[in-house]
C-alpha cells in the first residue's frame, strides 16, 4: 500500500478554516479490494490503536517533558484501552484528543492548549482511487498561540511527518484485515 503526501482535501470539514492555520498537511492511502464502507467510529478506534511502537515511546517522552511547562499530556489515560469503547461522539475524549466534529465519513480530533491548537481529520472517501479502491486521508492542522507553540512544534514537525504516514499505513492494514 502506498501512502503519499497530498494537498489539503477540499472535502474536509477543516478546509474552510485552512487559511487560519499556521501549519497543515495531509497524507492519503488506499483501502483496496473489499468495497467496504467503514463506520467513522471504527476508523477512529483504529487511529488510537495503530501508532508505531517508536511513536508511542516518543509520545511518552513528550508527555514527561511538556508537563514541566504545564501543557496537557493525557498521560493519565490509556488511549488503546479507551478506544474499545470509543463511539466518536462530539465532545468525547481519549487521551489528549477530543472529538470536535463528526460526519458519516470524517471525524475531527484534536485539542486546544495554551501554546497551540491542533486538529486531526480522518477522512474516508469511498471509491476515490479507482473502481475498487477507497481512500483514507489523515490531515493535521496547527494554530500557534505564542512563542511556546512555535518552539514546541519545531522538533515535533519532522517526527510528525514520519509518524503520520506510518500510522496511516497501520490503520489501513487493520481496517483491511477487519472483515
Amino acid at each position: 500500500m502506498k501512502i503519499k503526501k497530498i494537498e489539503f482535501p477540499t472535502t474536509s470539514i477543516l478546509f474552510q478554516g485552512k487559511e487560519k492555520f499556521d501549519y497543515a498537511d495531509s497524507f492519503v492511502g488506499g483501502l483496496v479490494g473489499n468495497g467496504q464502507n467503514f463506520d467513522i467510529a471504527q476508523i477512529g478506534k483504529a487511529f488510537f490503536t495503530c501508532g508505531p511502537t517508536w511513536g508511542k515511546k516518543m509520545f511518552a517522552f513528550r508527555n514527561k517533558v511538556v508537563k514541566w511547562f504545564g501543557l496537557k499530556t493525557g498521560a493519565e489515560t490509556d488511549p488503546v484501552k479507551e478506544a474499545e469503547s470509543f463511539t466518536g461522539e462530539v465532545g468525547e475524549h481519549i487521551g489528549i484528543f477530543k472529538v470536535f466534529n463528526k460526519t458519516n465519513n470524517e471525524i475531527i480530533l484534536g485539542e486546544d492548549d495554551k501554546h497551540l491548537d491542533f486538529r486531526v481529520s480522518l477522512l474516508f472517501d469511498k471509491n476515490q482511487g479507482g473502481q475498487d479502491e477507497n481512500s483514507l486521508t489523515i490531515s493535521t492542522t496547527v494554530k500557534f498561540h505564542n512563542w511556546l507553540g512555535v518552539l514546541y512544534f519545531l522538533p515535533v514537525r519532522p517526527f510528525h511527518q514520519l509518524i503520520v504516514p506510518a500510522m496511516l499505513k497501520n490503520i489501513i492494514g487493520k481496517l483491511e484485515n477487519a472483515k
